[in-house]
C-alpha cells in the first residue's frame, strides 16, 4: 500500500498552483484556474451534503469531455463518494443498465443523452443533473425536492461559509483509507456481460504518482485531452495525473476528426500526447506510406546519406503536425502495428508504447521513448507493479501474463465469480494476454489467450500478429483471422477509398485479394499461412473502445 494520500496530493497541488490555468475547453471560451477548480469542487461538496449524498454513495457520470464532467469527477473523488464514469458511446439501454447495476443514487448527464433515458427505470437514482447547465433534470418524489431547494440557496450558503472568499487554506479534503472504493469503471454495457472494475484510491494513486514522478506532466505543462475521459487510459493520464502535477488540460470535447485534431494540436502545442495506435497507423497508411512507396522515393531511400535527410524531413513534418513541442507520444490501449513501429523508429520519431488494462486503472508497463525496446510493451512499472508469465521459460516461451501490485483492482462489482476467474488467491491478476517477459521486466505481447489458435502440428498461432501484417496490405482496411474447420480464414473489410482511387470494382476484388493472400503468405511463418480471404461488405462491429467484437465472428 502506498504511503501517499491521493486526495492530499490534489489539495497540495491546487494550493500550490492556485493562479495557474487548470482546465480549458478547446471549442469554447471557458477556462478554470486551479483556484476556480477548487472552488467549484467545494460548491459541489456542499450540494452533495445538502441532498444527502454520503461518502461511499455511487455517482454516475455520463457525457462528453467538458469542464463540468471534470469538476463532477474530481468533486466526487475528493468527497469520498464513488464515481461511475460511463462511455457516452454506450446505447441508452446499456447506460441505464450500468447506472442500475452500479447502484448509483445521482446521475450527471449530457442533455442530448438524457432525452433517450427513462428516469422511472433508474432504480436508485434520486436526482438527475444536467452537465450542460448544472440544472435539475429530474428528482424522485421520495427526495422531497432537496436538490431543488439546495440549488436555490447554494450561492448564499457558500458565501456564508467562506465570508472572506475561498482561499488556498480552505482546500481541505477528508482522509479515507487507501483501500476505499473510488471508482467503478465498466468494461462493457450489455446486460449479462457488464463487469464493473472496482478501483480504489490506492489504485488511482499508483497510476497518478507514477505519472507525476516520471514527469509525464509538470506545473504549467500543456495537455490536449482527446481520448474519452470515461476510459481508464484517458482518465489517468489526460486528467488525474496532470491535475496532480499542476498542468493545463485542454479538453477537445468532440470526435477527434483528423483535420480538427491537427489544428488543435497546432494551437495547444501539448507537451505530452496520448493516443491509441490507430491514430499513428492511419497517419502512416494514409500520409506516409503513399510517399515512401513511390519507385523514385524507394531508390532515394536506398542511398544511405540521402535517406537520412529524407527521414529527417518526414520526422520534422510529423513532429510539427503534433504541435512541435511535445516530449513524446505514448500509444496505448492496443498493440501498435510492427511495420508502423519500425518506420517510426527509423525516422527517430519520439514515441513509446505503454501496456495496461482497465483492471489496473490502467497502467502495467511503460518505458520512456529513448529507452523503449522495439516490439515491446514497455517495462513493468518498477517498484509499483510485478509481472510473470505462466510458462516454463518466461523470457522465451509465451504464456499468460500475470501482474500484481499497487494498480491491481479490488475486483468486479457484484460479480465474485468473474473476480475469481482473473484474481487468484495470491493476488495475481491473470490478464488473458499471452507473451514473454525479459529479466529486466520488459513485456512482449503475442496476443490474447482466448484468440490463440492451435495448429494441426501443435504450433500456437496468434491471429493479432497475422492481422497486423494483413492490415498493411493494399486495399485492406481491417481484418480478422479465424479458424473455420481446418482452414485459417481472413475476414477482410476492404479499403473502399483506395479501391475507388485505383478504379477497382467489386468484381475485381477476389483476384486482388488472392494476390494479397499470396503476398501475405510469403512473409508469415508456414503454419500462419492463410488458406482463404473472405470479403465483408460492412465494417466489423466494435465495442465503444473501438475493439472488434471478435466473438461475433469466431
Amino acid at each position: 500500500m502506498l504511503k501517499e494520500d491521493l486526495l492530499q496530493v490534489y489539495a497540495d497541488c491546487f494550493r500550490k498552483n492556485w493562479e495557474l490555468p487548470a482546465i480549458s475547453e478547446y471549442f469554447g471560451s471557458e477556462t478554470l484556474t486551479y483556484c476556480d477548480l477548487a472552488r467549484n469542487i467545494a460548491r459541489t461538496h456542499m450540494f452533495f451534503k445538502a441532498v444527502g449524498i454520503k461518502p461511499g454513495d455511487k455517482v454516475a457520470l455520463l457525457g462528453k469531455n467538458h469542464i463540468r464532467w471534470v469538476v463532477t469527477y474530481m468533486a466526487t473523488l475528493t468527497y469520498g463518494a464513488v464515481i461511475v464514469p460511463i462511455l457516452n458511446d454506450f446505447s441508452p439501454q446499456d447506460a441505464m443498465h450500468i447506472v442500475n447495476h452500479s447502484d448509483s443514487v445521482i446521475l450527471f448527464v449530457d442533455e442530448h443523452i438524457w432525452e433517450h433515458l427513462e428516469f422511472e427505470k433508474l432504480d436508485k437514482v434520486r436526482i438527475a443533473m444536467s452537465l450542460d447547465n448544472g440544472q435539475i433534470l429530474a428528482e424522485a418524489p421520495s427526495n422531497s425536492s432537496r436538490a431543488e431547494k439546495a440549488l436555490k440557496v447554494i450561492g448564499t450558503s457558500f458565501k456564508k461559509k467562506y465570508p472572506n472568499g475561498y482561499n488556498p487554506e480552505d482546500v481541505q479534503y477528508s482522509y479515507f483509507s487507501p483501500d476505499s472504493l473510488a471508482e467503478i469503471n465498466y468494461t462493457s454495457g450489455t446486460t449479462g456481460f457488464s463487469k464493473g472494475v472496482m478501483l480504489t484510491l490506492n489504485n488511482l494513486a499508483g497510476n497518478v504518482l507514477f505519472g507525476v514522478r516520471s514527469k509525464l506532466h509538470w506545473p504549467g505543462s500543456r495537455c490536449l485531452s482527446f481520448l474519452p475521459l470515461a476510459h481508464a487510459y484517458g482518465c489517468a493520464f489526460d486528467m488525474l495525473t496532470p491535475l496532480a502535477a499542476g498542468s493545463h488540460v485542454w479538453l477537445f470535447g468532440k470526435t477527434p476528426a483528423p483535420k480538427l485534431l491537427v489544428k488543435a494540436l497546432m494551437d495547444v502545442k501539448p507537451h505530452l500526447i496520448l493516443c491509441v495506435p490507430l491514430v499513428l497507423e492511419k497517419i502512416y497508411r494514409n500520409q506516409l506510406l503513399p510517399i515512401i512507396s513511390k519507385p523514385s522515393m524507394r531508390r532515394l531511400l536506398a542511398l544511405p546519406i540521402i535517406n537520412k535527410r529524407i527521414y529527417a524531413k518526414i520526422r520534422k513534418k510529423l513532429v510539427d503536425a503534433f504541435g512541435g513541442e511535445f516530449e513524446q507520444v505514448i500509444a496505448g490501449g492496443a498493440p501498435l502495428n510492427h511495420e508502423v513501429e519500425e518506420f517510426l523508429r527509423k525516422i527517430k520519431f519520439p514515441f513509446t508504447v505503454g501496456y495496461g488494462m482497465t483492471e489496473c486503472g490502467p497502467l502495467i508497463s511503460y518505458t520512456y521513448w529513448r529507452d523503449f525496446i522495439p516490439g515491446s510493451a514497455g517495462r513493468t512499472l518498477p517498484g509499483m507493479m510485478y509481472s510473470k508469465v505462466l510458462s516454463d521459460n518466461e523470457a522465451f516461451i509465451p504464456g499468460e501474463i500475470c501482474v500484481k501490485g499497487e494498480n491491481v483492482m479490488k475486483g468486479y462489482y457484484k460479480n465474485p465469480q468473474a473476480t475469481a476467474e482473473v484474481l487468484d488467491a495470491d493476488g495475481w491478476l491473470h490478464t488473458g494476454d499471452m507473451g514473454t517477459i525479459s529479466d529486466a521486466g520488459t513485456i512482449f505481447i503475442k496476443g490474447r489467450y482466448k484468440t490463440m489458435i492451435l495448429s494441426s502440428n501443435g504450433q500456437n498461432i496468434y491471429p493479432e500478429e497475422i492481422e497486423a501484417k494483413l492490415n498493411n496490405m493494399p486495399y485492406v482496411a481491417e481484418s480478422l483471422v479465424v479458424e473455420r474447420g481446418k482452414k485459417l480464414v481472413a475476414l477482410v473489410y476492404p479499403d473502399y477509398e483506395a479501391m475507388d482511387k485505383a478504379r477497382l470494382t467489386h468484381e475485381m476484388m477476389p483476384k486482388v485479394m488472392e494476390k494479397v493472400r499470396e503476398e501475405l503468405n510469403r512473409i508469415v511463418a508456414p503454419y500462419e499461412r492463410i488458406d482463404e480471404i473472405q470479403l465483408r461488405a460492412h465494417e466489423f462491429e466494435k465495442t465503444p473502445k473501438k475493439s472488434i467484437k471478435r466473438f461475433l465472428y469466431s
